[in-house]
């Protein structure tokens, strides 16, 4: 076997590999195989092409780099540790995998500073890549002048064959390919390995070809011999001339071998998921000529690395004098650049949001919710986003804006096409880049398509904005497969997504302030196709408590109706009926579960007291999860089975949604 050489640079790119290596065997658990081969690419792209600055990870024009292949996220802590991120120890790397550590088995955004995005469900870092590209070419177009630029910035992505077998991947990358976005660079961690063993198992299509159909440039590092390391010049030139062609992202394909240095387990899936073990430490250790410690870096390596610090510092310097001169040439500009990028809101925003009366024409709360986004596209310069080839159903156009296109990346319509799991990926990459807004809009029933970003919205505390319509089978004719019944239900047990279902025109404005202040947390509206009435009562601050009461009799009710969404008015019009019969009723809107849990003891109490057993919930959904609200004595108007084709009102009426069987299940319940 070749022997590796002693250079200062394969001194850093062993530190890179020990320290992975050490961590995951203290830990006993982890991914070695990654940050062995990939570490050569990785010193690369860090040490000669990458700007950021270690000291201050917030910089906001750094350049953004994404760890799709998560599972390798030691390769990344070393990179933090190494170039001088305070947020990564060396401490912190000796708790790898360990409770509250800030080294968590996949990186986490919230967690570590300089993580952008948390990663580990593959295919979703490359496409929350994709929408960082996209986030740096808005803001670029927005602000940028011909004599003035302040919005220069790349977007790097390491991921692997398991990222590019992920359908979520697809999505993003054809988008990715079409709006041209030069400034996206992905490193292919070609290593030929996945769990299970060689990819030859289940994954032998020519990746290039598919991405030059895709319109990406792609470019091949070819390391055929398995025991020579990563050309570092090869690799250099080929981000070289990534750089270059700035019409299309750039894909580069470098071979790799996993966990290499190990003599035994090179090349082999026993280098992926597990540590290597003391034996095969010791002799990683003779065959890469490796002396120290574990732990211990070299201090010329790290004295390498650290220079990271100065030239950081240098870079957001000189670029600090930049903004300066485009603020005293361009001051309104660069003072809605700097709100924006803090994540403030402007004075008296949320007083464009419309209010209703009763004598309200009645409408949809989709058709309510496209008049609060072009509302509010008025008053917020950083909103943007669009829908999965369903605008015009969604009601998510915002008009007189152009289309975000190759050429016109100041648009601010985005065409997701029909790529749900991409498009919810894309939104958080750009929310979580900053300076925007971005919402996103679907079919409710399609949720389920792209709920693996749903989910790592909220984990990752990306206030992204969901809009989703046609929430019942009150959409009619489409029938079971796009009638949501179970999608509420399962979205409400995401934790930290608020799920919202506005009743009218009021509470679609609510659910919309509530969202855009969510900057952490994610919103996502179930909104209604059909038409329904203005309610007396509703109100954008009863909307923000969650629940709230829309009418009463006066002292303790003898039953509590609760209703959500389009099923609200059947409460409302059921308890006029029960009350002509001698009842007293309490109408409750409830549109948030969640929102309604955080409120204190107290409020809960003033809305739902103790002391009313008697208590129906009304939507048009399955019943799972209302026991918490109804208790032992109450009942629900649920859908406990698949939908129906056929029209709207027909639907709804078969399946019990009509004021005369609301009443007749509250009489039933009053005995």
């Amino acid at each position: 076997m070749a022997v590796a050489t002693q250079s200062l640079e394969e001194l850093c790119i062993n530190s890179i590999r020990f320290l992975a290596i050490d961590a995951v065997e203290k830990a006993k658990s982890g991914h070695p195989g990654l940050p062995m081969g990939a570490a050569p690419m990785a010193f690369v792209l860090w040490d000669r092409f990458m700007r950021f600055n270690p000291k201050n990870p917030k910089w906001f024009n750094r350049d953004r780099f994404v760890l799709s292949a998560g599972h390798g996220c030691m390769l990344q802590y070393a990179l933090l540790y190494l170039t001088g991120y305070d947020s990564v120890t060396l401490d912190d790397i000796k708790q790898f995998r360990q409770w509250e550590s800030r080294t968590p088995g996949h990186p986490e955004n919230f967690m570590t500073e300089g993580v952008e995005v948390t990663t580990g469900p593959l295919g979703q870092g490359i496409a929350n890549g994709v929408g960082l590209a996209m986030a740096e070419a808005h803001l670029a177009a927005k602000y940028n002048k011909p004599d003035h630029t302040i919005v220069d910035h790349y977007t790097y992505v390491i991921l692997g064959d398991g990222c590019h077998m992920e359908g979520v991947s697809a999505e993003a990358c054809s988008l990715a390919g079409h709006l041209g976005l030069g400034k996206l660079i992905a490193l292919y961690d070609d290593n030929h390995i996945s769990i299970e063993g060689d990819t030859s198992l289940a994954f032998t299509e020519d990746v290039g070809k598919r991405f030059e159909a895709y319109n990406w440039h792609v470019i091949t590092v070819d390391n055929t011999a398995l025991d020579e390391d990563t050309n570092l010049e090869a690799v250099h030139k080929a981000i070289e001339e990534a750089k270059k062609v700035t019409d299309k992202p750039s894909m580069i394909k470098v071979r790799t071998v996993i966990g290499y240095g190990s003599p035994n387990k090179r090349n082999s899936y026993s280098a992926h998921g597990a540590a290597l073990g003391t034996d095969e430490v010791q002799a990683t250790r003779d065959f890469l000529k490796w002396e120290h410690a574990p732990f211990e870096i070299p201090e010329d390596a790290l004295s390498h690395f650290r220079k990271a610090v100065d030239r950081g510092a240098q870079a957001e310097q000189e670029w600090q004098k930049a903004f300066d001169a485009y603020k005293a040439a361009y001051p309104a500009e660069a003072a809605e650049y700097e709100r924006t990028v803090a994540g403030k809101l402007p004075e008296g925003w949320d007083q464009v949001l419309p209010t209703y009366n009763p004598e309200d024409k009645a409408d949809s709360t989709r058709n309510h919710s496209g008049k609060c986004l072009n509302a509010l596209a008025g008053v917020l310069p950083e909103l943007i986003g669009g829908s999965a080839d369903l605008a015009s159903s969604n009601m998510t156009l915002l008009k007189g804006e152009k289309d975000f296109q190759k050429g016109q990346y100041e648009g601010r319509n985005l065409r997701f096409g029909v790529r749900e799991h991409g498009m919810g990926a894309i939104a958080n990459g750009m929310l979580l880049h900053g300076g925007l807004i971005p919402y996103c809009a679907t079919f409710l029933v399609f949720a389920d398509y792209m709920r693996g970003a749903i989910r790592l919205s909220a984990l990752s505390e990306a206030g992204v904005i969901y809009v989703m319509t046609h929430d019942s089978v009150a959409l009619g004719e489409d029938g079971p497969t796009h009638q949501p019944v179970e999608t509420i239900a399962s979205l409400r047990v995401i934790p930290d997504l608020l799920v919202m279902r506005p009743a009218d025109g009021n509470e679609t404005s609510g659910a919309y302030k509530v969202a855009v202040e969510s900057r952490t947390r994610p919103t996502l509206m179930a909104l209604s196709r059909q038409n329904l009435p203005n309610l007396a009562g509703s109100s954008i601050e009863g909307t923000a408590k969650g629940a709230y009461v829309l009418s009463d009799d006066g002292g303790t009710p003898d039953i509590i109706l609760i209703g959500t969404g389009g099923e609200t008015y059947l409460c409302v019009d059921a308890a006029e009926k029960l009350r002509a019969a001698g009842n007293k009723v309490r109408v409750v809107s409830m549109p948030c579960w969640e929102l309604f849990d955080l409120q204190d003891a107290a409020y809960r109490e003033s809305v739902l007291p103790k002391a009313v057993t008697k208590r129906l919930a009304v939507e048009a959904a399955c019943s799972f999860g209302w026991g918490r609200y109804l208790g032992s004595e109450g009942d629900s108007i649920s859908i406990d089975t698949f939908g129906a084709s056929a029209p709207g009102p027909v639907a709804l009426e078969k399946f019990g949604y009509t004021v005369d069987n609301v009443v007749a299940k509250a009489q039933a319940l009053l005995g």
